[in-house]
C-alpha cells in the first residue's frame, strides 16, 4: 500500500535531474497505448479552468489541484472538498481520478458545483486496467458506470480513449513482471517488454472503432456539460 509519502517520491523522482534519474526515463519503453483521436479535445476554455490530480505534469491554463502540495500544483485539496467558489470555472478535468477516491459521486457533486453554467466536464477512468495505487486504488467503471455519474448535467460525447490492445499489453508487462521474485528483475523485464510490445499498440487504430471495445477496452471518457 502506497502511502502519500511514496507518492510524492515518486512525482519527484519523475522530475529528478539527478543522472541515474536522467538515463533510467531516457530507458523507458513508449507507452503501451496510443490515443484515441476521435476523442474531443476542442470543448472551450475559459478565465478559470480547474485540473483535478495533475500532480508531476504541466498543466497550462488550468488550476492544478492534487492531494500533495508539490511544483506544478497550484492548490493541494482533497477532490471531495474543493476550495472554491460555485460557478466559478469554464472547464474542469478529472483524468484517471476517481478510481482513486473513496466517494465518486461526491467528487461529481463537487465538480458541478464549481463549474460555471453552460461550462464543461471531461472525465477519463480506467476500465480493464491493472492495479495501481496513488495513493489507493478503490474501483473500475464501466462506461455506462461513468455516465450515470452526470446527474443533471448533460452527456455530450462520450468514447473509449485507450483500446483492447492496451488492456492486453499493459496486463502481459505486469503478469511476467509478477513471475518475477526480485524488484530489479521486474524493473529489467518491464523494460524488455515493453520495448517489444509497444509496436502492437497501433492495433488499436482498428479495434478502438469496433462496438466490441467496451467488453475490454482500456479507458473511457465522458464529456458534461452543465446546463444551469
Amino acid at each position: 500500500m502506497q502511502s502519500e509519502a511514496d507518492l510524492e517520491a515518486l512525482y519527484r523522482k519523475r522530475a529528478s535531474r539527478r543522472w541515474r534519474d536522467r538515463v533510467l526515463r531516457l530507458l523507458q519503453p513508449p507507452d503501451p497505448f496510443i490515443m484515441n483521436s476521435a476523442e474531443p479535445k476542442d470543448f472551450p476554455l475559459g478565465r478559470w479552468n480547474l485540473y483535478i490530480g495533475g500532480a508531476g505534469r504541466a498543466v497550462e491554463g488550468y488550476v492544478n489541484v492534487d492531494l500533495i502540495a508539490m511544483p506544478g500544483v497550484d492548490v493541494a485539496a482533497d477532490a471531495e472538498h474543493l476550495p472554491f467558489p460555485a460557478g466559478i470555472f469554464q472547464r474542469v478535468e478529472c483524468d484517471a481520478v476517481l478510481e482513486h477516491v473513496r466517494n465518486p459521486t461526491e467528487v461529481m457533486c463537487e465538480i458541478r458545483r464549481v463549474l460555471a453554467p453552460g461550462g464543461y466536464a471531461h472525465l477519463v477512468t480506467p476500465f480493464c486496467h491493472p492495479f495501481h495505487e496513488y495513493p489507493k486504488d478503490f474501483r473500475r467503471f464501466t462506461l455506462d458506470g461513468l455516465k450515470q455519474l452526470a446527474g443533471p448535467m448533460e452527456i455530450v460525447a462520450e468514447g473509449w480513449r485507450t483500446g483492447p490492445t492496451a488492456t492486453l499489453l499493459v496486463i502481459t508487462i505486469e503478469y511476467v513482471k509478477l513471475l518475477l521474485p526480485f524488484r530489479t528483475w521486474r524493473g529489467i523485464a518491464h523494460l524488455i517488454c515493453g520495448w517489444l510490445l509497444f509496436p502492437l499498440r497501433y492495433v488499436d487504430l482498428l479495434l478502438l472503432r469496433s462496438p466490441g471495445t467496451q467488453r475490454i477496452g482500456n479507458h473511457c471518457y465522458v464529456w458534461f456539460r452543465k446546463l444551469k
